[in-house]
């Protein structure tokens, strides 16, 4: 029996869209995009977050807007570090940190040497412990997976840059994959389609408002439009134009496709115990992705699998974090976790 000892425990979920960041005792403190702007001139950090997200498209070619996390790697290691050096020095100035554990969420994308950088700068801003996690764990946790039981569960986390996917069983991923195919590639196949089909040219926001408001996999009753503003590509004159559901899930479907293959290949390589496991528990959709309409029977309907939406499916990660406290916090009193190599050293009874 081990004497539990309360530790301040930090997380934080390193997502390509947005960051979160949690605390014990004081809930969520930090939720804004993933977006910082740059002044060029002097390579000074001008904005971040909300303020940065509202600069996009909006500003002159002196400032550079940048999204350190891309297609669930770290595209910029520099800014990522100046983000989690932004986000800690709001929670070091509320005297978190003293003997603190600290666990980031990241991209299954994220390299070791990538994952030593992040590691130091939450050491060099006082972190006592810092474990490193793939964000798709921390959604399983999150969407109410028992991730310690010995009991196969498939997850599929459709994020802004990746969508993994992963067999998870006894506190492992067993099998995972993942494809540079989620939410910001569906924004990108939008742009495409308004560019070719209507020679024009519209933004990233409003291509995100265009698959919230249109997008589904499936058709349902009283399909809509919307009205499109953006610039004709020939003239380069504003320009409108009507888009609608049926047009946008044709778009999606298509970006779908590589997801159900990935899905498939997973499928047809874990363990026949596994699959019964699957069969039984079905499959759970996380992240922003999950939103898109009617996502639940597209999947039931190609695997017929039992098929669940998170409750909360953007917040899985960062849920999954707040659950995975009790575990990490239990197994380091314990001392089995090996805080240099991320690994368990034992079991728990």
């Amino acid at each position: 029996m081990y004497q539990e000892t309360k530790r301040p425990f930090i997380s934080l979920d390193l997502g390509t869209s947005n960051i979160l960041a949690y605390v014990s005792g004081q809930g969520i403190v930090y939720n804004q995009p993933s977006l910082m702007a740059y002044d060029i001139n002097t390579n000074t950090l001008v904005a971040i977050g909300e303020d940065a997200y509202d600069m996009v498209g909006k500003t002159s070619e002196n400032i550079r807007i940048i999204t350190p996390l891309v297609d669930g790697v770290i595209a910029d290691l520099d800014a990522a570090k100046d983000l989690l050096k932004h986000i800690f020095d709001r929670l070091k100035m509320m005297n978190f940190w003293k003997g603190s554990i600290v666990v980031l969420a990241c991209p299954s994308g994220v390299t070791e040497l990538e994952r030593d950088a992040l590691k130091m700068v939450a050491k060099d801003m006082g972190a006592d412990l810092v474990v490193i996690e793939e964000e798709v764990k921390m959604a399983a946790l999150g969407a109410g997976v028992n991730i310690e039981l010995p009991n196969g569960n498939l997850v599929v986390d459709i994020g802004g840059g990746t969508t993994d996917i992963a067999i998870l069983s006894a506190n492992e991923v067993v099998s995972s994959k993942s494809v540079k195919v989620a939410g910001n590639y569906f924004n990108n196949e939008i742009l495409k389609y308004i560019r070719s089909e209507y020679n024009m040219a519209i933004g990233s926001t409003t291509s995100e408002n265009i698959k919230k408001t249109l997008g589904s996999l499936v058709q349902y009753p009283n399909e809509r439009s919307m009205q499109i503003y953006g610039r004709d590509i020939i003239s380069g004159l504003p320009k409108e134009a009507k888009i609608n559901s049926e047009e946008v899930r044709n778009i999606l479907l298509s970006a779908f496709s590589k997801i159900t293959d990935l899905v498939i290949e997973i499928l047809e390589e874990i363990p026949p115990e596994l699959a019964g496991d699957i069969m039984k528990n079905g499959m759970i959709i996380c992240g922003g992705g999950a939103l898109i309409r009617n996502i639940d029977k597209y999947f039931y309907d190609i695997f017929q699998l039992p098929t669940k939406i998170a409750a909360e499916p953007l917040g899985c990660v960062i849920e999954g974090t707040k659950a995975y406290e009790k575990i990490i916090v239990k197994r380091v009193n314990e001392g089995a976790y090996d805080a240099s190599q991320d690994t368990y050293l034992k079991k728990l009874n």
